[in-house]
């Protein structure tokens, strides 16, 4: 009888383990399918409001009624990738081999963003094209850039161009949050229209629901005395695909200025081309081993009636696997990833990088003086 009770007893414990062990397992499974919703809700709400623009979209022309663009007159351009105001020299970035997420605190931003303006100012270009300028992200703490370079004093009509809208980006840690960004170009000649030409993704479900949404953004300026337009575009290519989403959208850019020579305009084209020119003498920016690389684009893929132009003199751009305040900048790794494409009904008075030691950005500034030949040349 007392083993009897003993065995009772113990059967007892172990029917309370299990209890346990069985509402323990349930917990779990409970949390985790938990954890599973929130992630496929977030994946939803992400897919349901992922900016998806049309091929073409007709952009917004902000400022005063200006003058047309003049021919026999110089005419000075600025181009430069900005780096949303937080890639300044003390910056590095995880998608470069970095670590840093967010690259700056609100106040280097903000020096940042004014020592750019400083150098704009400085320079006074007739036409600025911008690229990375935030309007409201998380990682530039919601400051306006836009606004804040469409009032530059010299008085310039402005468009902006979404290129990386998403409600949230929920990776890496901490997450990029918050990304409303594009492209802007500043014209101190009147533009007629402005449009966004969308550029090939290379990237599929679910990366494409956090990633760019890379474009052309075209704009029509009238040139006085003649019925052709001069044509302006501004661009930042792929720079973190395996290189045929470069390859595509280079195609696409390539048409596009095709077809506005056989219309007898006048184009001009600039930004990040994140591609090196394949006729540019780069041997003073070898590509080290482990360092992000930038694509190489072909120019004799396109009409001869176009040239490819920037300064080999100084590099357009650094890498941000590290800091460069505190590295070796003999040994960094440089590209020259930024410049223009002009048609030959246009001269090439100049071009020069500004060498600004990549302290407020990790790109350089390419300055390019032109004039528009007349009718009669």
């Amino acid at each position: 009888m007392g083993d009897s009770v003993m065995e009772t007893g113990e059967a007892g414990k172990l029917r309370k383990k299990r209890s346990i062990g069985k509402k323990i397992l349930i917990g779990v499974g409970i949390f985790l399918g938990v954890i599973l919703l929130l992630v496929a809700g977030v994946f939803g709400w992400l897919t349901i409001t992922e900016y998806n623009p049309a091929d073409r979209e007709s952009l917004t022309v902000t400022g005063a009624e200006l003058p047309a663009a003049p021919t026999e007159t110089t005419i000075k351009l600025l181009t430069w990738n900005v780096g949303y105001g937080a890639l300044g020299d003390n910056a590095d970035f995880f998608m470069d081999g970095g670590s840093s997420v967010y690259t700056a605190d609100e106040e280097r931003v903000n020096a940042n963003m004014s020592e750019m303006l400083v150098v704009m100012k400085e320079q006074s270009p007739d036409i600025i094209l911008l690229q990375e300028v935030d309007e409201d992200c998380s990682r530039s703490y919601g400051i306006n850039e836009v606004e804040m370079f469409a009032a530059l004093e010299k008085g310039y009509q402005s468009t902006f161009a979404y290129n990386f809208k998403v409600k949230y980006v929920p990776y890496p840690l901490p997450p990029i949050g918050r990304v409303n960004s594009g492209i802007q170009t500043l014209s101190a000649f009147r533009i007629t229209s402005a449009e966004r030409v969308k550029l090939p993704s290379p990237f599929s479900w679910p990366v494409s629901i956090g990633n760019l949404k890379r474009c052309l953004s075209v704009h029509r300026i009238p040139v006085e005395g003649s019925d052709r337009e001069l044509v302006l575009i501004n661009l930042h290519l792929e720079a973190y695909d395996s290189g045929e989403g470069k390859i595509e959208q280079t195609k696409v850019f390539r048409e596009v200025m095709e077809s506005e020579l056989a219309k007898g305009n006048y184009v001009i084209a600039g930004g990040d081309f994140n591609q090196a020119f394949s006729d540019a003498d780069i041997s003073a920016y070898p590509q080290q081993d482990g360092k992000w690389q930038c694509g190489r684009i072909d120019v004799t893929e396109f009409s001869d009636r176009l040239t490819f132009v920037t300064d080999t003199g100084a590099p357009t751009c650094r890498s941000l696997d590290q800091s460069l305040a505190d590295a070796d900048r003999e040994t960094f790794q440089y590209y020259v990833v930024d410049g223009y494409v002009v048609s030959d009904n246009i001269e090439i008075l100049s071009v020069k990088t500004l060498d600004l030691a990549f302290h407020a950005t990790d790109h350089n500034p390419v300055v390019m003086e032109v004039k528009l030949r007349g009718e009669s040349e």
